[in-house]
């Protein structure tokens, strides 16, 4: 029979050192008898479906009982919810009652289907949030909220308060993003899974072959944006951007991406973009980790040209391959990268393509950043940092919370 390979914490040494691996090890002794839930949107597109598959596999390894359920939803569900994501960085909406009958009856509904009888839930962005409405704790819930809340739209932030002040704790990405809450609020970054097969160390042969695949021509250098099809992701000027850069500079875009399960706006913005496609101009929507891999490791320069960003996998993604971003001045791309150091911060078009020309015409100096931001991207952004922030929250609860004494049984409440 083959054997299967999940990474455990102990795989983190070489990267981390011994005594970390040590101290977390010791954060987690006394948590060996929980359960943990973790419910989102979607199990694949996005960072947070990408952080979710390892990071729960990597607290199973800790003896910590994890699961990952994903709520179910009709066609107007998610066009509303996407709506809310956009709103909650800074987009309108029109909320009306109707909206809001289809965001709480769906997630009722799912309240129905599953029956959360653990120590901790921890619910993922404003999709599943209502679903605290309608359960007796058996201990804290968790709204963990990954979105850029720089300037969310007042009105559906005060509609949504209502359910976030439910909650035990609020974490999100940056303290930039802090609201006005009676709800702690907590500030954790994301983190990447080195051993994973978006990140793992690829030969040569394995990524030309991917390119190839995908008839990805590698005779010119390569430039890429990897991420979802979002207006917020602005696909539209690193197209603009790569034609400046190319009156210059030979070279090929890539712009691959894919369309979330929970985001009906992405196909609109995919095919929206096929008519900007022509021999250098390569759009794709695939979901292939691999391939996503071998350009990130491949290309000169990777692009992430966010007007919003709750934080930016693909950013520390393509930081951990040694290949230098420029990225959009934005939420947690501003927090990864240092402008100038490793990597450069951008605010338009025409500073995203003379930054793009001056990485492509310097080699010692793609070197050089894409070195840097290796080396950022192992001190502050591998999984195991992420997991001792979970394992100190979950610590702080069992002093606070007596959860192990808390057993007096979650009831489903109508």
């Amino acid at each position: 029979m083959k054997e299967y390979e999940i990474y455990t914490l102990d795989d983190y040494e070489k990267f981390i050192g011994a005594e970390a691996v040590d101290r977390i090890w010791e954060k987690s002794s006394s948590l060996q008898d929980f359960h943990v839930a973790n419910i989102n949107a979607t199990y694949y597109g996005g960072g947070v479906a990408g952080l979710l598959s390892s990071f729960i596999l990597l607290m199973n390894s800790v003896g910590i009982k994890t699961g990952w359920r994903v709520i179910q939803g009709s066609p107007d569900f998610f066009s509303v919810t996407k709506k809310m994501h956009n709103a909650l960085q800074g987009g309108d909406i029109n909320l009306t009652d109707q909206k809001k009958y289809v965001y709480e009856s769906v997630i009722y509904e799912n309240a129905v289907r599953n029956h959360l009888d653990h120590d901790l839930v921890i619910i993922h962005d404003p999709q599943p949030l209502p679903m605290i409405m309608h359960y007796t704790k058996r201990g804290p819930w968790i709204w963990r909220c990954h979105i850029d809340l720089t300037s969310p739209n007042r009105e559906l932030w005060e509609y949504i308060r209502t359910f976030v002040e439910k909650y035990d704790t609020v974490i999100l990405t940056l303290k930039e993003y802090q609201q006005e809450l009676n709800t702690p609020q907590l500030f954790f970054q994301p983190a990447i899974d080195p051993f994973n097969v978006t990140n793992k160390e690829m030969s040569e042969e394995e990524m030309q072959e991917r390119l190839d695949h995908y008839d990805i021509p590698t005779d010119l250098p390569l430039i890429a944006q990897i991420s979802r099809f979002d207006r917020w992701k602005d696909p539209e000027g690193v197209i603009a951007a790569f034609k400046k850069v190319r009156k210059e500079v030979d070279c090929t875009l890539v712009l691959l991406g894919n369309i979330a399960t929970d985001d009906p706006e992405g196909k609109d913005v995919y095919e929206s973009l096929l008519e900007c496609q022509e021999e250098r101009i390569i759009i794709m929507s695939r979901q292939d980790t691999a391939l996503v891999n071998a350009l990130q490791t491949k290309a000169a320069v990777i692009v992430q040209k966010s007007k919003r960003e709750g934080f930016g996998l693909t950013v520390t993604e393509a930081m951990w391959k040694g290949t230098p971003v420029v990225g959009g001045d934005a939420g947690g791309i501003r927090k990864q990268i240092q402008d100038g150091e490793n990597g450069y911060l951008v605010s338009s078009v025409d500073e995203t393509a003379e930054r793009i020309l001056k990485l492509l015409k310097d080699k010692k100096l793609r070197d050089k950043m894409g070195q840097k931001a290796r080396e950022s991207v192992k001190k502050k952004y591998l999984l195991s940092r992420y997991l001792e922030n979970y394992l100190d929250l979950f610590n702080s609860y069992e002093t606070s919370y007596t959860l192990k004494s808390h057993r007096i049984g979650n009831e489903f409440t109508d």
